[in-house]
């Protein structure tokens, strides 16, 4: 890392102010600010006042007061220092990766098998604009559904901040076993399954990750982790279009995204955000599941089901060919869940719906999709492989 730049290089204070900063660990990566190339510069007034530019890993970084504050106070620790102004900046993408090849100790990275070209497990993630939209419900369902067909099946809990798939699954408290410096997925269900709430010391825990260190976990789950032979890889990610949805973008270019929405107009504009978003990572969208759809009922005099849209209707059909218009490609809207109390239940409970229930209609909505999922047969036809002509 370079060292910071500044325009006072002959003031007595300098050196002191640095060595001062080199006390200031960042607060997630836990290593000093003047290690990690964070201390762009450092300008010190004739009159003691001093200037320090700090760089972010990554804009909006949740702990930046937290960063602030602990510069202010080393910097203004040094006698003969009259106030501190603190002005904080983003790290290029050329520093990040600087970072990144620092945290890594000069190791090359680890390789993710399921980004090879030749990688026959079909990676989908699951992706929604917002969140409580059943994005994880749909996961774990469709996961035991395509588990029921024969399918090998991991499951890949990205959502860092929500991590709620172990607790849906019933294994919320398990623990993953290390051989070596591999990891072991927990096997339930006939699932392998992996999340960040599983490698954390306590379940109460809570993560606040940004930027090099969000990165290396998710390469962790990824590489370090034991999949075996998958047909499928299904990653739950967090609501949104943040790190983890551009990290895992870069990471599985040849991964497929699952569009996760609900009738209502509010969230079918958010929803084609996430489309647009795995677009942009150059993943293709497979369509479109309008979940909670709607609530059926029995009528107790004529003994008929009746059809209530609680939260509208259309949405799934909006966020389809917005998308179908946007992408320049047909995006299908795959299927359409009703809203069940057992649904719901069965996530609360361990027992999804799809094992517990497979006779409600939401279980055999979600069956269907996997069945329509589970058509493709493995092989490398139709795959993006990540691969450009000669010359390019």
């Amino acid at each position: 890392m370079q060292d910071p730049e500044s325009n006072s290089p002959s003031h007595p204070l300098l050196g002191p102010v640095r060595q001062a900063l080199g006390s200031v660990n960042d607060p997630e990566i836990h290593r000093p600010i003047t290690e990690l190339g964070m201390v762009k510069a450092i300008d010190i007034a004739d009159d003691g006042r001093v200037r320090v530019e700090v760089l972010l890993t990554v804009s909006g970084c949740p702990l930046k007061d937290t960063l602030r504050r602990d510069v202010t106070a080393a910097a203004g620790s040094v006698n003969g220092v009259t106030g501190v102004q603190v002005d904080l900046g983003v790290m290029s993408d050329a520093q990040r990766s600087e970072l990144r090849e620092l945290l890594r100790g000069g190791q090359a990275e680890k390789e993710i098998p399921f980004a090879r070209a030749d990688s026959l497990t079909q990676v989908i993630a699951v992706a929604s604009g917002k969140g409580g939209v059943g994005k994880s419900s749909v996961t774990v369902n469709l996961a035991l559904a395509l588990a029921r067909l024969g399918r090998t099946v991991g499951v890949l809990d990205a959502d860092i901040y929500g991590h709620s798939v172990p607790a849906m699954l019933g294994v919320a408290d398990a623990r993953p076993t290390s051989v070596s410096d591999m990891i072991m997925p927990v096997p339930t269900n006939g699932l392998k399954v992996i999340s960040i709430g599983m490698l954390k010391p306590r379940r109460d825990q809570v993560v606040a990750w940004r930027g090099p260190i969000l990165d290396r976990a998710l390469t962790q789950m990824l590489a370090d982790v034991y999949w075996g032979d998958l047909d499928f890889l299904l990653l739950d990610l967090p609501p949104g279009t943040g790190d983890v949805a551009i990290s895992l973008g870069q990471k599985l270019p040849n991964a497929e995204v699952l569009v996760v929405t609900t009738p209502q107009q509010a969230a079918a504009e958010v929803a084609e955000r996430a489309g647009t978003m795995a677009s942009m990572m150059n993943q293709r969208v497979l369509g479109v599941v309008e979940n909670m759809s709607y609530l059926a009922v029995t009528c107790p005099h004529c003994g008929e089901e009746q059809r209530h849209e609680v939260f509208g209707s259309g949405g799934g059909e909006r966020t389809a060919e917005a998308l179908t218009a946007r992408l320049g490609y047909g995006v299908p809207v795959l299927a359409q869940i009703p809203l069940d109390p057992q649904l719901r239940a069965g996530g609360d409970d361990g027992a999804p719906i799809v094992t517990s229930a497979p006779d409600q209609p939401a279980a055999q909505a979600l069956a269907a999709l996997a069945a329509r999922l589970a058509t493709k047969g493995r092989g490398l036809v139709g795959r993006q492989l990540g691969l450009a002509p000669a010359g390019r």
